[in-house]
C-alpha cells in the first residue's frame, strides 16, 4: 500500500493511499492519518475521528495535494465511511465537497439540519467546527479544503450548492488536475501561483461567474476545453463557439486563454480529430473507407481530409496504412489492392 509521498516542503505536500486492496483495509486508516498529519498537517484541515465500522473497513483509493494553506483531494471509496457523532473543535476553513458518484452527508451547525450532496452535484460553505460526516460506499468525489480569507466574506453563512458540471467546476477541476501531476516539481512561484489560481476559482464557484481577465486562469480554462473538446471530437457542433457557450467564457476569452500557452482551439481540434483517424488506421480490423472516416471526423470531405493528414503524418492515409500493415481501409467494401482515391 502506497501510504504517501516525499514532502517537498512546508508549502506543499503529496499524499497517495490505496487500502482497496485484499486486506488492506484493516490498517487503510492508520496509513491514511499518518500520511496526512506527515504530508498536509492539522493546519490545513483536523481528521476527525472516525467510527469503528470505519476503522475496521477502510477501503479507499485517492490523491492528495497540499498546496500552501490548502489541499485538494480526489477521492474513490469502495466502503462507507462515518465519523463520530461528537463534533471536534474550532476549525477556520471553507470546504468544497464535488460528487461524482454516490454521496457526502455533512453534519449542519448547531441549530441547522444535515446536508447531504448527491452526485453529479457541488456544495460549498465555511466550517467554523470540526462536524460529522458520511459517505456512502462506491464514493468518487473531490474535496478542497480552502482558507477562508478572500472566500468566507462571499459566503457567509450560507451553503452554496449547484451542478458538478457547471462552467465554473469543469474550470475547478481542470485545474486541480493539472495541480496533482505537478505539484512535487514546482517552484515556489508555481506554488504560489497554483495557489492563487485555486482561490479565484473557488471565488467563481462561488459567485458563480469567472473572472475572464485574471491570466492565471488561462491553464485552467485551456485544460478544461481540451477534455470538454476530447469528449464532443465527433460532434459536428464542437468548435471554439460551442466549447466557450459551454464553459460560460467568451470566445474571445477562450482564444485569449489558449494563445497564452501558445496553442490555438481550432488547431487543436483538428489535431486531436486526426489523432482519433490515425489510430482507426492502425485498428487490425473493420476499417472506414477515407470518405467514412473523413465525415466522422468532420472533415469537409476525403480529399481535404487527405490534405490535412498528409500535411500533420508526411503520407497519405493510404500510405499510412500500407506502412503500418493495416489490410484495408474499408472492411468488406474494397478488395484487397483497391484503394479508396485520394488526393495528394
Amino acid at each position: 500500500m502506497n501510504s504517501a509521498g516525499a514532502e517537498v516542503d512546508g508549502a506543499r505536500g503529496v499524499l497517495s493511499v490505496d487500502s482497496t486492496a485484499p486486506g488492506a483495509a484493516p490498517r487503510g486508516l492508520d496509513a491514511f492519518r499518518r500520511g496526512w498529519e506527515t504530508q498536509i498537517g492539522d493546519d490545513v484541515f483536523q481528521l476527525p475521528a472516525f467510527s469503528p465500522d470505519t476503522i475496521g473497513d477502510f477501503r479507499v483509493k485517492g490523491h492528495v495535494a497540499k498546496v500552501q494553506g490548502a489541499a485538494i483531494a480526489d477521492l474513490h471509496a469502495a466502503s462507507a465511511t462515518r465519523t463520530t457523532d461528537v463534533p471536534g473543535g474550532d476549525q477556520d476553513l471553507v470546504a468544497m465537497y464535488v460528487v461524482q458518484r454516490g454521496a457526502w452527508t455533512l453534519g449542519g451547525p448547531p441549530g441547522c439540519g444535515e446536508q447531504t450532496v448527491p452526485a453529479g452535484q457541488f456544495l460549498v460553505r465555511h466550517v467554523g467546527r470540526l462536524s460529522a460526516f458520511e459517505t456512502s460506499a462506491h464514493l468518487t468525489a473531490k474535496f478542497f479544503v480552502l482558507p477562508p480569507g478572500e472566500l468566507k466574506p462571499l459566503l457567509g453563512n450560507r451553503a452554496i450548492t449547484g451542478p458538478a458540471d457547471s462552467a465554473e467546476i469543469r474550470l475547478l477541476t481542470a485545474l486541480t488536475d493539472m495541480i496533482h501531476t505537478t505539484v512535487a516539481d514546482l517552484g515556489p512561484a508555481g506554488v504560489e501561483a497554483a495557489h492563487a489560481a485555486l482561490i479565484e476559482l473557488a471565488k467563481a464557484v462561488t459567485k458563480g461567474r469567472f473572472d475572464d481577465v485574471e491570466p492565471r486562469l488561462a491553464p485552467a480554462l485551456t485544460r478544461a476545453a481540451k477534455d470538454l473538446a476530447d469528449r464532443r471530437l465527433a460532434d459536428p457542433e464542437l468548435s471554439p463557439a460551442m466549447l466557450a457557450r459551454e464553459l460560460n467564457v467568451s470566445v474571445r476569452t477562450l482564444h485569449r486563454a489558449f494563445a497564452a500557452v501558445g496553442e490555438q482551439v481550432a488547431t487543436y481540434i483538428r489535431h486531436r480529430r486526426l489523432q482519433e483517424a490515425r489510430l482507426a488506421l492502425n485498428a487490425p480490423s473493420g476499417h472506414l473507407s477515407i470518405s467514412e472516416l473523413a465525415a466522422h471526423w468532420q472533415f469537409a470531405d476525403s480529399s481535404h481530409f487527405t490534405r490535412t493528414f498528409k500535411k500533420y503524418y508526411g503520407q497519405t492515409p493510404t500510405e499510412y496504412a500500407r506502412s503500418t500493415g493495416a489490410a484495408s481501409l474499408s472492411s468488406n467494401r474494397h478488395p484487397p489492392g483497391h484503394w479508396p482515391a485520394e488526393s495528394a
